[in-house]
């Protein structure tokens, strides 16, 4: 991959990354909720989880999924229905009358398993990863320093966009904790989290 190529590369997952997806959504409502340590527990999960992905896809994961009958929709499926379960537990959320500190209450374990369930919930990154990396890959030079360049590259930026949407979350916090603040918060990030898990239904590969 020449330097011109991967600065192309780096604009195009810029503007994937910088798109608000239920990864960036569940980062930012536990920076909000449990403060920054926890949000990037979170991160770890959502990362370990995107890496899984890249790998899985560039290793043909992807391709044996489209090719055995039903793997990919059962996935899909499951994938859809954590997205609208997270949403449900979301939207009943009970709210307090005042803003608290932030809590404690939720593992580290917790938190990193919700970070990678969210982020392994959604098996057309596979797809898009198969389709994405070859347009950048240099048939004539070795594909395995490319490949380690570009999940690199990928997860970097991810990791930038992660850490501005969890301390924006944690600036917003105090106001955003408040009872009415906080109900809307909950009701919409359950409806967009549940919006996610429809849109992953709708999705044909």
């Amino acid at each position: 991959m020449t330097l011109e190529t991967w600065w192309l590369y780096l604009g195009a997952v810029m503007l994937i990354a910088c798109t608000p997806g239920p990864n960036v959504l569940y980062v930012t409502t536990r920076s909000i909720r449990y403060g920054l340590g926890a949000a990037f527990v979170g991160v770890a999960g959502c990362l370990t989880a995107l890496v899984l992905m890249l790998t899985g896809s560039v290793a043909g994961l992807s391709a044996l999924l489209l090719a055995l009958p039903g793997a990919f929709d059962l996935l899909k499926i499951l994938g859809a229905a954590y997205l609208v379960y997270l949403g449900i537990q979301t939207w009943r959320e009970p709210v307090a009358n005042e803003a608290p500190p932030p809590s404690t209450g939720a593992s580290a374990l917790a938190l990193f398993r919700g970070g990678f369930l969210v982020g392994i919930s959604n098996p057309k990154l596979l797809i898009f990863a198969a389709a994405f990396f070859p347009q950048f890959i240099d048939p004539a030079r070795a594909w395995g320093p490319q490949f380690a360049l570009m999940v690199a590259t990928f997860m970097g930026v991810e990791l930038f966009f992660y850490s501005i949407y969890a301390l924006t979350g944690r600036k917003l916090a105090d106001r955003l904790m408040h009872g009415i603040w906080r109900r809307w918060l909950n009701r919409v990030s359950g409806v967009v989290f549940m919006g996610f898990g429809v849109a992953l239904l709708r999705f044909k590969p």
